[in-house]
């Protein structure tokens, strides 16, 4: 089989970076979002990002059911739903712009919006990920479009830690820097997706076979390895989300360095970018197995690391903001 053109190649990482102007945007910011500048309570907030992963689950699910029933004969079966991906773009910048009212009336739009970008993302992403085994079997090329779409990705992630953040801890109107951001990546991220759309091709027909709820329940009972991956999925995900979230907050009202963003960004990206130049050669040494789980393992330990980290007292010489142990120290002294 012909092998996928560059500009195929280079249409499926710009899919990426469409997604990572709603998914990225939302880990990073809009905890942030909510609880500074909409004035909605911490706990709520969360609450409702809990709520939003797991209905985002059933949203996948249905949205995989609705893209295995309908096929255009012109454009796919998955290109189609990319031309839509300029909805949950502009839905996004409707959550960063919850209006100034009652407290249950921020809060209700804040469900109500945010549970329609979780929609509409599926109805957009599901088939993005399925497109690559309509465009080719090779390993090779899907290796090729995986790198692809974690350049994609990584770039807008790079943009938001480079750019966003920062002003976000330089004291400036917060709603404004959402609202243009937001509107920005609604216009970029459109083109995108229609660029996808356009370059990227569906040239192996029926390369996705069509299976039933019952096949899939079925599977994961007979499957336990399959089913203990969709746990530790879930985990990382809920994981990576929960970092994402609680990064700016970490940085800002912990360590008081919004200023390190930056270079939290910029060593994310090197790191990514390092590992998916070695991760073949480490795979093929050592296997994907214990690969999986050495790098789960790291991951968890990081998290203990940063958990238990002690920053630097900034309350001295106001004991009451200063850490339990420092009290003690500087107290007995």
């Amino acid at each position: 089989m012909k092998q996928l053109s560059r500009l195929g190649i280079v249409g499926y990482g710009a899919g990426d970076a469409a997604n990572s102007m709603i998914i990225s945007t939302a880990n990073m910011f809009l905890l942030v979002y909510y609880t500074d500048v909409a004035g909605i309570g911490a706990a709520a907030a969360g609450t409702l990002l809990v709520v939003a992963r797991v209905f985002n689950a059933f949203t996948d699910i249905a949205a995989g059911r609705i893209v295995d029933r309908v096929h255009s004969r012109r454009w796919g079966k998955f290109r189609p739903y990319l031309m839509f991906g300029f909805i949950p773009l502009l839905l996004s910048a409707a959550v960063f712009h919850v209006p100034d009212a009652d407290p249950s009336v921020k809060l209700l739009y804040a469900y109500c919006t945010y549970g329609l970008v979780c929609l509409a993302y599926s109805l957009v992403n599901v088939p993005y990920g399925c497109l690559v085994g309509a465009m080719t079997q090779d390993p090779r090329e899907r290796a090729r479009l995986a790198g692809a779409r974690t350049i994609g990705g990584l770039s807008v992630g790079a943009t938001l830690g480079f750019f966003i953040a920062p002003l976000l801890g330089a004291g400036g109107d917060m709603q404004q820097i959402f609202t243009v951001m937001t509107l920005v990546f609604a216009a970029v991220g459109s083109g995108l997706y229609v660029f996808t759309g356009i370059a990227c091709r569906e040239r192996i027909a029926g390369s996705v076979p069509t299976i039933t709820l019952r096949q899939s329940v079925d599977a994961l009972k007979a499957n336990s390895p399959l089913v203990v991956l969709c746990i530790s999925s879930v985990l990382f995900v809920t994981g990576a989300s929960a970092t994402g979230a609680a990064q700016f907050f970490y940085l800002r009202d912990v360590l008081s360095r919004v200023d390190l963003f930056p270079v939290m960004a910029a060593a994310q990206v090197a790191i990514t970018l390092v590992l998916a130049v070695v991760m073949p050669r480490i795979v093929a040494r050592w296997g994907k197995r214990a690969v999986y789980t050495a790098g789960g393992c790291t991951g968890a330990l990081g998290g203990v690391l940063v958990f238990l980290f002690r920053p630097p007292c900034h309350g001295w010489p106001s004991p009451a903001s200063c850490w339990p142990c420092c009290r003690r120290r500087r107290w007995a002294s």
